[in-house]
């Protein structure tokens, strides 16, 4: 009698209404799972449409494509003698549902419905998916006539039941399921499952991956049991990505791990459990056992099969605990959007990236992505992953050739330009050269005074009047205009050059515009809208400026880009004002506290009112004068880039 099981988790990269190639992928790591000797497979959420396909799941034919698709995957012969559990939207009594489909030998045994949807964050479920109310019942769904030629069933059982084997019981859970107050998994495991499989989409979220560990190890160290997390790789189609991380644990014990971040289309990972001591364990937490007795049972499909049917059960040892693989939020951040960009980039028919390099913290960091892009790259290929090297082929145009350095596929797929004007200053040009150097980017410096210059001219030609800098006595709103046309204008060129740069240098296709503007600024509204921030794709959108220096210093050790040292010591500006004796006039710290002081004035206007004269100075150098309306006051502002604390005097 046999006790010892081999399940496997898998992770997907996924592409929103891509069935066919979709199928294929569910194919491959049922392929593997088998191989690895596995008799229960389970994919991540919605695997056979794609997660990401948004208002199509409002279309019928999203349904109809999918339940072709499973038909492929069910006749196919590689896909026998094993159990699998995938995820596809189904409509049910022109109700749809978000569904784990579980079938075995061309018979589907159950279609579970998603019981807790997903509204918060970056998911809107509720918008294409109703929720299964009905706990603990299921009733028959009508299968379509071509599934039915397939499985030579009419009918199968679609609700909340579980699955009996000869030798165990097993039942699904859905993502969300999992990270809510009441999980499916606790009343399932008080009626005697033992194995649970979670078919997820969860985005990459820094940080978030320890959250996730602690939920997949507490659902087996309350109740007992295994627990199969199988979610998402790659970008689906959407904004967000989906990191991997699958994983398998047994008696509150991580015991297999799958990568979190990875350019291979299909991950497949197994774990060796014993049943003899999930029963152990559960038998011996006595609290446990008595909310067992008055737990409500669930349907049970029974099932003729057994996963623990070997004739080297006595040869297999249970695989052991292990910790999990936690990444810092350095490694995180420079893998992460890495990955991202890289499936967005093969995906698009596009033949690289390009960025406006300003020299900067922010733009530096979007640069040591694509950095770390190339890396990775190299080295999946160096590892033989040909899929990736057929990427690469077709996005460099070349169907010989072998990315063996990163600096090298940096000079092929990514293009950086200094946009320089009369404002700019001579050391972020060179802190922007510099980088570009060492990443290998095909680095491009231009000067966009001309094209400035013409958008004044024909303002001033319509109405007369010519706008004029503070520091030239001009007011707020022109020293404004004028700086957000210089900063528009970035964008309007970057993307000119964008579609236009490969051609100049005999290549075909275009590039991706990447964008530089981090969290905070977004959050804040510190920022110009429409300018080189507004982009194809923004890899540090979700990253704050605090995370983005820390990771800047983290490149610096890891790939050994000196010029990043003096990227993090430099002030943070815009430079979008002129100069003050050719060096800079303006920094985003005394932007700051420009705008502190102002409040802090409207809200002391009595204590204002009394005074004549009122200097904000520190241990630095003068930065202007800046009148404040309403007062009829002039505020001299004196900052120290060491220090921005500042006293009234």
């Amino acid at each position: 009698m046999g006790r010892k099981v081999i399940i496997a988790a898998c992770s997907l990269n996924q592409w929103a209404l891509d069935f066919t190639e979709n199928a294929r992928r569910i194919i491959d790591s049922i392929t593997a799972a088998k191989q690895k000797g596995a008799t229960l497979r389970c994919g991540p959420e919605l695997e056979v449409s794609g997660y990401g396909c948004a208002d199509h799941f409002l279309e019928s034919d999203t349904y109809l494509h999918s339940w072709e698709m499973l038909t492929q995957i069910m006749k196919n012969p590689t896909c026998q003698d094993i159990i699998v559990d995938v995820g596809m939207p189904v409509m049910h009594k022109n109700v749809a549902y978000n569904c784990r489909v579980i079938f075995l030998n061309k018979k589907i045994i159950l279609i579970r419905p998603k019981m807790i949807l997903c509204d918060d964050g970056n998911h809107r479920e509720t918008r294409w998916f109703t929720a299964w109310k009905r706990e603990r019942e299921t009733e028959d769904f009508y299968l379509p006539r071509m599934v039915q030629e397939v499985t030579n069933q009419k009918c199968v059982p679609f609700g909340d039941g579980v699955i009996a084997t000869l030798d165990t019981c097993f039942a699904p859970e859905i993502c969300e399921e999992l990270w809510n107050p009441r999980s499916r998994h606790i009343d399932l495991s008080l009626d005697g499952v033992e194995i649970i499989t979670n078919g997820s989409s969860s985005h990459h979220q820094l940080r978030k991956m320890h959250t996730r560990v602690d939920l997949v190890k507490s659902a087996t160290y309350k109740c007992g049991g295994a627990y199969v997390y199988s979610n998402l790789i790659g970008c689906d189609g959407e904004r967000v990505f989906y990191d991997g991380g699958t994983m398998i644990s047994v008696n509150g014990q991580i015991v297999s791990e799958g990568p979190q971040f990875t350019l291979d289309e299909v991950c497949t990972v197994i774990a060796v459990i014993d049943l003899e001591d999930i029963r152990s364990y559960k038998h011996g937490f006595r609290s446990r056992s008595e909310l067992s007795t008055r737990s409500k049972p669930f349907p049970r499909i029974p099932v003729d099969f057994a996963l623990s049917n070997r004739d080297d059960d006595n040869l297999l040892r249970a695989s052991s605990p292990m910790q999990f693989t936690l990444l810092s939020a350095a490694d995180e951040i420079r893998l992460g959007p890495a990955c991202w960009m890289w499936d967005y980039l093969r995906r698009s028919a596009q033949g690289g990236f390009f960025l406006p390099l300003s020299g900067g913290i922010d733009s530096s960091s979007t640069a040591c992505l694509v950095a770390s892009m190339c890396h990775l790259v190299v080295e999946a290929v160096s590892n033989g992953r040909k899929s990736v090297l057929t990427d690469v082929q077709r996005v460099v145009g070349q169907s010989d050739y072998v990315p063996k350095d990163p600096r090298e596929l940096a000079g092929l797929i990514f293009t950086t330009c200094y946009m320089g004007s009369e404002n700019s200053s001579n050391e972020t040009r060179n802190r922007a050269a510099q980088l570009a150097h060492q990443i290998g980017s095909h680095h491009l410096s231009i000067n966009i005074d001309m094209a400035v210059s013409a958008l004044l001219k024909i303002f001033s030609t319509a109405v007369s009047m010519v706008p004029r800098f503070r520091v030239h006595g001009g007011s707020l709103r022109e020293n404004l205009a004028l700086q957000n046309v210089q900063a528009r204008v970035r964008m309007v060129l970057a993307y000119l050059f964008a579609q236009l740069s490969l051609w100049a240098r005999g290549r075909s296709g275009g590039l991706l515009v990447l964008g530089s503007a981090n969290v905070d600024e977004s959050l804040r509204g510190y920022m110009t809208k429409y300018d080189c921030s507004s982009a194809d794709i923004n890899p540090i959108g979700g990253v704050s400026k605090t995370d983005l220096r820390m990771f800047i210093s983290h490149c610096k050790e890891r790939f050994g880009f000196t010029s990043l040292e003096s990227i993090y010591s430099a002030p943070p500006t815009a430079e979008l004002e002129p100069l003050s004796d050719g060096e800079l006039a303006q920094t985003d710290e005394s932007i700051t506290i420009i705008r502190q002081l102002h409040d802090w004035m409207l809200a002391e206007s009595k204590t204002m009112e009394r005074l004549q004269k009122t200097t904000l100075s520190t241990n630095g150098r003068k930065q202007g004068c800046v009148p404040m309306p309403p007062y009829p006051v002039q505020i001299l502002i004196v900052i120290s880039h060491a220090d921005n604390a500042f006293t009234i005097r």
